[in-house]
């Protein structure tokens, strides 16, 4: 076996910003993305649910007692588009809300017991992908994946997930 020299050694640590690297990694993330919303889709399709309810209720799974407006922005959807979803969830029993209590004409949303039931079996077939993607990969892959992810983020998107947590820490308003 011949080993490489240190210059051999020190250029291989860069091969993954070649270009092929990089438009194999954003194919990869396409890629993924559709199969996760295919692998949801016989779910959404059974509850009658789309996409965007799908998104609705993951952002109100990890964050509980939002207020819409706030909920509009992490989607970066339309009030006109977001009050369409939100409808159709209320008149589905998903969702429940509560008057701030610094602001009573805050809404806060919440999931509703059905509503954390539909999310849950979402979020079991995503779980199961995930799992199962993260033990092949390792714990080393796995950490590798989330800073690699972070990094990708935005900085308005670092800062609604830093809100959010926070906001989960200091026990936000629950139902």
């Amino acid at each position: 076996m011949v080993m490489p020299t240190p210059h051999e050694r020190a250029g291989s640590d860069l091969l993954f910003l070649r270009e092929e690297s990089l438009r194999l990694a954003q194919t990869l993330m396409f890629l993924a993305a559709r199969d996760m919303a295919e692998a949801v889709a016989p779910v959404l399709e059974e509850d009658g649910l789309g996409r965007a309810h799908y998104r609705v209720l993951q952002v109100l799974a990890f964050s509980p007692g939002i207020p819409v407006s706030r909920l509009q922005d992490i989607l970066g959807v339309t009030k006109q588009s977001l009050g369409r979803t939100l409808h159709e969830l209320d008149a589905r029993a998903y969702l429940q809300s509560r008057a701030g209590r610094q602001d009573r004409r805050q809404k806060l949303l919440f999931l509703s017991p059905t509503g954390k039931a539909a999310e849950a079996r979402l979020f079991a077939v995503i779980r199961q992908r995930l799992v199962a993607a993260y033990r092949e990969a390792g714990g080393a892959a796995v950490e590798g994946f989330r800073r690699v992810i972070n990094g990708m983020l935005s900085e308005h998107s670092r800062a609604l997930l830093s809100e959010e947590s926070a906001g989960r820490r200091e026990g936000r308003e629950h139902v």
